[in-house]
């Protein structure tokens, strides 16, 4: 039967990409190229989510349509590597069985999480 395998990719329009490119490569060392984000299978260390949120659901900004969710190795270290960069991150840092979470803002507004999954 032919399916989805699994993400190929997340697409979001921005009003300086290159800007954007060059602080996501700075501040959460993803690796660019080909004019994009591509991280190695290898590296992803827990499953990849696709979630729909409702209208009216206060996990992101209503205003925003989308949030994207990077895996992490150590949430507490990158949160505060932000806070020590100027960065606006949220204070809240959540736990749950499947791992830590926390929160912080990218240069054009976007609210994006961090997530750290379990062992």
């Amino acid at each position: 039967m032919a399916q989805a395998t699994g993400i190929g990719g997340v697409f979001l329009r921005a009003r300086d990409p290159k800007a954007l490119y060059a602080w996501y490569e700075k501040h959460l060392g993803l690796p660019f190229a080909y004019g994009c984000f591509a991280i190695p299978a290898e590296q992803e260390r827990a499953m990849i989510t696709f979630a729909f949120f409702s209208e009216k659901s206060d996990h992101f900004p209503v205003a925003q349509p989308a949030m994207i969710n990077f895996q992490v190795d150590d949430l507490d270290a990158l949160l505060d590597k932000l806070v020590a960069a100027g960065v606006n991150v949220d204070p809240k840092r959540e736990s749950a069985d499947y791992g830590k979470f926390g929160w912080f803002t990218d240069p054009e507004g976007n609210r994006v999480e961090l997530w750290q999954p379990s062992a």
